[in-house]
């Protein structure tokens, strides 16, 4: 039966103790890790809180009682010991406590446990599906507490250094108007307005150009954001976010602070010294070398230009796409001939094409001489041009992809890239990071032949692009950037329009006519009526540079509890149905229900 702590009062953590504590009593509190009898009266208790893990000690000098507790002791009981600490005679290098131990006086058992359902250590080879549906045992896992703990140091630092510099923490509205963000609201139904639906916030993003129009010239929040979008690694339905805008700046203040964030996070929690400032690259010069507007820069394998070399060859696929008005762009995988082989590639090739291109061509430069998947096309001069462009030598792999939609070859390159370097291992250690600036305004979307805009309507143009407003909608740039690290964007944001006349032309680049802009903005367009002052700023995704800083593989590593692929809970079973006279209140009516298995 369970006992009390009555009496008890913790005085230090299991891994606090060292030598310098020898001599003490202690009073400790924890899980049993494991208990290990070794015979003539002998006993060890591992016992572990998030600290760290120390050692209870029984043996032929213990008390009759205290020792017979100790041998029904089991994994992941609930234990309060008081002792005095000794050094150990047989050390464990292995944990900061290995020099001593607890001489156990006085044990309670606080409470007992059924045998988990998997062993509660780091290297765990229970299902992760298992894992999560346990998640409140899943985090007793040393690792996944430290990932938690280093997340709230983050959090703290991050208050510490934006009260410092002036910033107002507000919060904004958890219920609000549904406005269009780029994904898939989540809505909420009213039960006193029914019929009418709140939507949960995607980003605070017009509540903090108000709280500017408001007079709080730098504010920041770190907020709870929601998007209704299919997960990955590097996303969840509902994400935290480091939000803030500042008044009377340019985008060279804002970068400037978000320069300064990251150094002294890095520098606090992690004591890594990143150098500033960031390398900046326009969107532009990144897709031209990156294939990728968050590139990894870690590596090189940099996209190069083959049209030039190869626009008069007799390769159909090449001369397809460069009179159709693509281009042709490989880049050189150093010293993997070996690693890819041609089945290698021939697999490589069905990945690119799963993305969207039309196949792959490929140099393979072996001992044996020059390899290649259309080199009967080609004359010797064009083959030894585009080995001289490509830089390539024996033993290495040029990969080349054509098309008529240079996008398509540029973001298919930036994906090739990357896979390559991650089968050939040579990603390098480190936190590499970047701006990308000077973002198009608009994007093309093909599918419902319209330009929309790439970041949000109220990004300004950049000034140089004021007079090309009723020219080429692709040659309109923003005042827009994003913070890049290690090929993950962790920020992004803008300079805000202020002015109501290119707020107006704006909307109307985008196909809005007056009536729906209102519908939609109409708050904030009613707000800058009343003296809007010059504003930017960003939104840093908290989870990614937690993610990031601790070299997670998934953001399921760095939240509490994380949805899983087809975003839900398996440890509550949310999303769940719910009563009907719920339905009823709130005007609701299910005509059709799917129910899936998660």
């Amino acid at each position: 039966m369970a006992e009390f702590l009555t009496g008890l009062k913790r005085s230090h953590y299991c891994g606090e103790l060292r030598r310098k504590n020898i001599g003490q009593t202690v009073t400790v509190c924890g899980w049993a890790q494991r208990r290990r009898d070794l015979g003539q009266l002998l006993v060890f208790i591992d016992l572990r809180d998030r600290t760290g893990i120390v050692q209870l000690a029984f043996d032929e000098n213990t008390d009759k009682t205290v020792f017979e507790k100790a041998t029904a002791v089991h994994s992941e009981y609930v234990l309060a010991a008081v002792g005095v600490v000794r050094e150990r005679s047989s050390k464990n290098k292995d944990i900061p406590t290995g020099d001593i131990e607890i001489e156990v006086k006085e044990l309670r058992i606080l409470g007992e446990s059924e045998t988990p359902p998997f062993e509660i250590v780091d290297d765990s080879k229970a299902a992760e599906l298992t894992r999560l549906k346990y998640r409140y045992l899943d985090l007793r896992r040393p690792q996944l507490q430290n990932n938690l703990i280093i997340r709230h140091k983050v959090a703290k630092v991050t208050r510490d250094y934006f009260d410092e510099n002036g910033f107002i923490e507000l919060e904004t509205p958890m219920l609000i108007k549904s406005t269009p963000e780029g994904a898939r609201d989540f809505l909420v139904p009213s039960r006193i307005h029914k019929g009418s639906f709140y939507a949960l916030p995607q980003s605070p993003q017009m509540y903090k150009q108000l709280c500017m129009v408001a007079g709080f010239d730098r504010y920041m929040q770190i907020a709870r954001c929601f998007r209704d979008e299919d997960l990955r690694a590097d996303r969840q339905p509902e994400f935290t976010q480091i939000d803030l805008e500042m008044s009377f700046v340019d985008m060279e203040d804002v970068l400037e602070i978000g320069e300064g964030y990251i150094k002294r996070l890095f520098k606090e929690v992690l004591d890594v010294d990143i150098p500033t400032p960031f390398p900046r690259y326009t969107y532009n010069e990144v897709m031209e070398r990156f294939g990728s507007d968050k590139p990894d820069t870690r590596y090189g394998m940099e996209i190069f230009d083959l049209t030039a070399e190869v626009k008069n060859s007799g390769f159909g696929v090449f001369k397809n796409a460069i009179e159709g008005g693509g281009s042709v762009r490989g880049i050189t995988a150093k010293n993997a001939v070996k690693t890819y082989t041609r089945k290698e590639i021939d697999k490589l090739t069905e990945f690119v094409r799963g993305i969207g291109a039309k196949g792959l061509a490929w140099i393979r430069l072996t001992d044996d001489g020059i390899a290649s998947s259309f080199a009967k096309f080609m004359t010797e001069e064009e083959m030894q041009a585009i080995l001289t462009k490509s830089g390539a030598e024996k033993g290495d792999v040029v990969l080349i992809v054509a098309d008529t939609d240079n996008n398509t070859v540029l973001s298919t390159l930036g994906a090739v890239r990357t896979e390559a370097a991650k089968k050939l291992d040579i990603i390098e250690d480190g936190y590499n990071f970047l701006w990308v600036v000077k973002f198009p305004f608009f994007e093309y979307d093909k599918e419902n032949d319209e330009w929309i805009a790439m970041h949000h309507p109220f990004t300004s143009p950049t000034d140089e692009c004021l007079d090309k407003l009723d020219g080429n909608k692709g040659e309109v740039y923003a005042k827009a950037y994003d913070m890049v690290l290690n090929g993950t964007e962790l920020s992004s944001g803008s300079i805000r329009i202020t002015n109501p006349d290119l707020q107006k032309k704006m909307f109307e680049m985008l196909g809005l006519s007056d009536e729906e802009a209102y519908r939609k903005f109409g708050f904030l367009m009613d707000a800058f009526k009343y003296g809007a002052p010059p504003h930017g700023g960003m939104g840093i995704g908290l989870d990614r540079l937690v993610m990031q800083m601790l070299k997670a593989p998934t953001l399921r590593d760095v939240v509490a509890f994380p949805k899983v692929q087809n975003a839900s809970e398996p440890m509550t079973n949310a999303p769940a149905d719910v009563d009907t006279q719920q339905l009823i209140d709130l005007g609701i009516e299910i005509t059709e229900s799917k129910k899936t298995e998660s």
